[in-house]
């Protein structure tokens, strides 16, 4: 188990590296930062000049990385012009935010795709079955922001019972956590329902079976158990992909989460936040996929011994 956590943190800080790497390169393709801040065609050559000095774009580029390194290591990702405080600090506190949407939107998820994917796996060629597969199929091919504004249009603006922006109460969630788990209850449907159509017909079930075994208890002790170690992975990347997702619902909801202060620091060319934004996010997508893998290998020896 050791080996096999020691190469996983390996792997992760690497993988960490090649991101905080990336950005650094990606915000200096992108042109002259000093000249996206301030309007090139108003802007005086002192004024371009003084902005490059205080944001060190002046110095060769392996000492802007180096600088850029030690500031991401101590936390200082430096300051956001759009919302005149401390990156970290902005993005610190948009976080619970957007943890909690995303969170929401897995609880919806899991709470439909689970118990549909099981009970249409576990009666093949059912009314159930057909549901599972409709509901994954859905699932998977409709676009998050479109069923967005679908939702706005009917519970909103013609039915008035639940708000379309903003955050008013625990009900400002209902909408923008059920747009953005709808990717991620699709998939997770069409996961557990084939993972209990294999289970089914492995040889312990049979063995359980022939014990005399109801039906209700080999579904609970043996196939919901090991269809629930396929799962954790799954949960993991889909996790991540609903904090990803949060752009497009948060901004189109109007809620001041991660996703929205992307969007408005893209807008207004804060550099500065977007790169920080950006590390934060893929930081977090990296240590949450380390702590499933970690977890899946606690349910499943096969993979750390493998």
């Amino acid at each position: 188990m050791q080996r096999y956590l020691l190469t996983r943190l390996i792997q992760s800080s690497l993988l960490l590296f090649g991101v905080v790497v990336l950005v650094f390169l990606m915000v200096r393709m992108t042109g002259d930062a000093a000249s996206l801040l301030i309007a090139r065609d108003f802007a005086d050559p002192t004024q371009l000049e003084a902005m490059r000095d205080a944001l060190g774009l002046n110095d060769p580029i392996y000492v802007q990385f180096v600088s850029y390194l030690r500031s991401v290591a101590s936390g200082e990702l430096g300051y956001s012009l759009r919302f005149r405080q401390p990156a970290i600090e902005v993005i610190l506190a948009a976080l619970p935010i957007t943890l909690l949407l995303s969170t929401v939107a897995m609880g919806i998820a899991l709470l439909v795709a689970v118990p549909l994917g099981i009970a249409g796996g576990y009666s093949p060629n059912t009314w159930i079955d057909a549901l599972a597969r409709g509901v994954g199929l859905v699932g998977q091919v409709t676009p998050s922001f479109w069923l967005a504004l679908m939702l706005i249009w009917f519970f909103a603006v013609n039915l008035r019972v639940l708000p379309s922006f903003g955050i008013d109460g625990p009900q400002s969630f209902v909408l923008p956590a059920f747009a953005l788990s709808i990717g991620a209850m699709g998939q997770l449907t069409r996961l557990t329902r084939s993972t209990v159509l294999e289970i089914r017909g492995e040889d312990y079930i049979r063995t359980a079976r022939s014990k005399g075994l109801s039906g209700s208890a080999i579904g609970l002790h043996h196939i919901a158990r090991n269809a629930s170690v396929a799962l954790v992975s799954v949960v993991g990347i889909q996790f991540t992909y609903l904090m990803a997702g949060s752009v497009y619902i948060e901004s189109v909801f109007a809620i001041p989460g991660i996703g929205w202060m992307l969007n408005e620091a893209i807008r207004n060319r804060d550099f500065v936040l977007v790169q920080s934004l950006t590390i934060f996010i893929a930081s977090f997508a990296i240590l949450f996929n380390l702590a499933t893998d970690v977890v899946y290998a606690l349910l499943d020896p096969r993979i750390r011994y493998g």
